[in-house]
């Protein structure tokens, strides 16, 4: 018994290993396709470090974000007349560090687009794989309900949506995902459509397998790439939605430092204090615009049917 029990603990560890050197070496060739596209790599080095930002803001940040003082207040950038070199960016109009609340702002954006794209994923992709499968009543169901959704333009919705709920990060992440499961369950459930028939599931079945051990092993392999790639850009989307919801007055709540509720802050001393909404609207341009970028590089590296194409 026990040498049995040894040999299966033996057979369990070089299991392991093989799956750790086919995960290495795919990363490895991941990285050398991401290689060969510069401004996508671009991108995903400036990702990581607004990661990496938001992730050590507390000890980034020079001053505490939410503090402020009248007697600092609208101090420009330490490059300017007046300004001063502990507050690099300056000071908005209660005397807070902008770069103290950009970069704690940073959080609040990255964290409400992996979040609710996250929730979006698995939602849209369980019931896109379901609609797709088993079709019939269900997927004509479902099927209402998405188009019912997508006949609302997503800001409004979400700005509906917010102004029922009121202000805070759980109401913003149900605003954003109430609708922001439709792409992914119309993505999915097309490539279902398109998988369901062909040889290799027709196999599957021929062996016995359930339909849910078909979906998962058989068909959900085959299309992870393309829902990988959608949601990398669709979190760009929720930052800019967040971003414009916090312009609004209608995502987190004012104690809290967000990039659109600064961009707001500065809006109507632009001519005096242009710095109060240059400065966020930048880190809002340069994060999307990054995320954009690897996006694309990912869907020309991971979606076979480009390479086809190409």
């Amino acid at each position: 018994m026990r040498a049995e029990f040894q040999t299966s603990l033996q057979n369990q560890t070089y299991i392991w290993q093989i799956r750790l050197r086919l995960g290495w070496q795919s990363f490895q060739n991941f990285m050398s396709a991401l290689r060969q596209h510069p401004l996508a790599l671009f991108g995903g080095v400036v990702m990581v470090s607004y990661f990496l930002m938001a992730l050590f803001a507390p000890q980034l940040a020079l001053h505490d974000p939410t503090l402020g003082d009248l007697r600092l207040r609208l101090i420009p950038p330490a490059w300017q007349e007046g300004g001063d070199w502990q507050y690099p960016l300056g000071t908005d109009a209660q005397g807070r560090d902008l770069l103290s609340r950009i970069t704690y702002g940073a959080r609040v954006s990255l964290s409400v687009g992996l979040i609710s794209v996250g929730i979006s994923v698995l939602v849209g992709t369980f019931l896109g794989m379901l609609s797709g499968y088993y079709g019939g009543r269900l997927d004509s169901l479902i099927s209402r309900l998405a188009d019912l959704l997508l006949a609302f333009p997503f800001l409004i919705f979400a700005i509906g949506m917010m102004a029922f709920l009121g202000p805070g990060f759980i109401n913003l992440i149900i605003a954003l995902t109430f609708k922001g499961w439709v792409e992914f369950f119309r993505l999915v459930r097309s490539e279902m459509l398109a998988e369901k028939n062909k040889e290799y599931v027709e196999a599957a079945r021929v062996t016995g397998l359930s339909s849910f051990a078909i979906i998962l092993k058989e068909i959900l392999p085959n299309i992870v790439q393309s829902v990988f790639v959608l949601g990398t850009l669709r979190i760009g989307f929720m930052i800019i939605t967040e971003a414009s919801l916090s312009f609004l007055g209608l995502g987190m709540p004012p104690s809290i430092p967000t990039w659109g509720s600064m961009v707001a802050s500065g809006r109507d001393s632009i001519l005096v204090a242009w710095w109060i909404s240059t400065f966020p609207g930048l880190a809002i341009l340069f994060l999307i615009m990054a995320i954009n970028l690897f996006g694309e590089g990912l869907r020309d590296i991971l979606d076979p049917r480009l390479k086809l194409e190409g």
